[in-house]
């Protein structure tokens, strides 16, 4: 999709597309990062060539700080988080683009500070909201018990939906109670699951996948009526399905279980470094968001049990 993409773009500019599409070659094979990163850094950099076209400039070695400045206004109306990516992505452009090109001596990039990001506590289920969601498929049916494991995997190991898609049957350690996770990057890494959650797995496994597995399904755990690996948009569609059923009147999306996960942890007792560890943080700044969630929980519990509250 990428290639063909860029291959379009040519009939514009075939100088900016080729520098574009080398660069994204080279966070694909040299820096291994994720389809999803890589689609995004894409749509920026095409943006930003559109904004070049418009005033003349044929390569992305001739853009200056002003060129750089007059291109951040103009996707002032986007969040920060948004314009904190596209300056992220134009400033490792230019950093791979000088060292392929020596002649270049400037980042133009470097005038620039990173917007100031808004930070949003993330939305999070109680232990009761989980219970209830996770008591709703129907597990005598194949995709219901199906759904069933799923739902249970996903709040057990705190996993992200790319994650849980590329989850293979040949990754679940029953004997040593880890799953074997693909994370960012490809990194692997192992995480605990708890005995019930092993026992939902195994009866998808031996009662539901054998009859939607195909010659084709190779060992993705979870699969759809067609033998194929579940889509991210299935995963949203199963959760949004069995949320409505529970009565939850908070927006249910995928992640909400990983926010969960980590802030039920937290909760109870368990250290961040561990919950780093298991949510496959590589910087545990990332993973310190939900101390702020906890703070907030011991706030509401000070208010409505204290005397003083």
């Amino acid at each position: 999709m990428r290639m063909g993409k860029i291959r379009e773009h040519k009939k514009s500019n075939d100088t900016k597309s080729t520098e574009i599409n080398n660069f994204l070659l080279y966070l694909e094979l040299e820096k291994s990062l994720s389809e999803n990163t890589i689609r995004s850094y894409e749509f920026d950099l095409m943006k930003f060539s559109a904004f070049l076209d418009e005033r003349g400039v044929n390569s992305l070695a001739m853009c200056d700080d002003r060129l750089i400045d007059e291109f951040l206004k103009s996707v002032r109306y986007l969040n920060s988080s948004s314009r904190s990516r596209i300056l992220s992505c134009l400033r490792q452009f230019y950093k791979h683009y000088m060292s392929v090109r020596p002649e270049v001596k400037v980042n133009p990039t470097d005038f620039f500070d990173s917007p100031r990001l808004e930070r949003k506590l993330p939305d999070t289920l109680t232990v009761e909201e989980v219970n209830n969601l996770l008591s709703q498929p129907d597990e005598t049916t194949t995709l219901g018990l199906r759904d069933k494991a799923l739902l249970e995997v996903m709040y057990a190991c705190g996993l992200r939906v790319s994650e849980v898609i590329s989850l293979k049957t040949s990754g679940i350690l029953f004997d040593d109670e880890l799953i074997k996770v693909v994370g960012k990057g490809s990194k692997e890494r192992y995480v605990p699951v708890a005995l019930s959650t092993l026992r939902w797995i195994n009866l998808y496994l031996t009662q539901s996948r054998t009859f939607l597995a195909k010659a084709y399904s190779e060992e993705y755990l979870f699969l759809n009526w067609r033998g194929r690996k579940l889509s991210r948009m299935a995963i949203w569609n199963i959760i949004d399905k069995y949320s409505r059923a529970a009565g939850i009147t908070k927006q249910v999306h995928p992640h909400i279980l990983r926010h969960s996960f980590a802030t039920h942890l937290l909760e109870g007792g368990a250290d961040l470094r561990s919950i780093q560890e298991m949510l496959g943080h590589a910087d545990i700044s990332t993973t310190q968001i939900y101390t702020h969630v906890d703070i907030t929980y011991l706030k509401e519990v000070h208010k409505q049990f204290h005397p003083r509250g």
